[in-house]
């Protein structure tokens, strides 16, 4: 099988479902944010970090292959049967959350970005996440997105702050913390 289709060469892509739409669409921006988020969860897997986190986010990546298809559908025309996300991936990001917190210090004040390099790509991966549901959440007010896929985006933004916020004392960099200037 060839990779290469040239169907494309025109700045046109299909839907699943069959549908031809400009590669600019809202759909397509919204399915390569999640494929953009996905290649940033690969590059923190792929650092020295605990094994259950590794475990976790290798999970995470293939909820977000869930996400990417669901988005990448017509919900008009395709037939296809895709899988899709259940409560239980949401309350694993709220459990895996509710464990960190546990042993990390109260937040007392808002965290900039940085401390080590697995910690600032934990970062950059949930900037990536916050537009990846800004953009779901503008598709969904024009067109039929399940409802799960934005809380998802939502809840696993969040998971990648406490995740960063927990590598950082794994290993025992100070957090960067904003103290405005007044």
């Amino acid at each position: 099988m060839k990779i290469y289709t040239k169907t494309g060469d025109k700045g046109q892509t299909s839907l699943i479902g069959g549908t031809r739409v400009p590669k600019y669409h809202l759909r397509i921006e919204c399915y390569g944010t999640v494929d953009e988020l996905n290649s940033y969860i690969g590059l923190i897997m792929c650092q020295s970090i605990e094994t259950h986190h590794q475990q976790v986010l290798k999970e995470i990546q293939d909820r977000l292959f869930t996400v990417g298809a669901s988005l990448a559908a017509d919900p008009e025309k395709s037939k296809m049967k895709i899988p899709d996300l259940h409560d239980d991936d949401i309350e694993l990001l709220e459990k895996e959350m509710d464990q960190m917190n546990e042993i990390l210090p109260a937040l007392k004040h808002f965290v900039l970005p940085g401390g080590n390099t697995v910690v600032s790509y934990c970062h950059i991966a949930r900037c990536i996440c916050r537009r990846a549901e800004r953009l779901t959440v503008h598709l969904a007010a024009e067109s039929f997105v399940d409802e799960k896929m934005t809380i998802y985006l939502n809840r696993l933004s969040d998971y990648l702050f406490v995740l960063a916020r927990k590598l950082n004392l794994d290993a025992k960099t100070e957090e960067n913390i904003w103290i405005p200037r007044m």
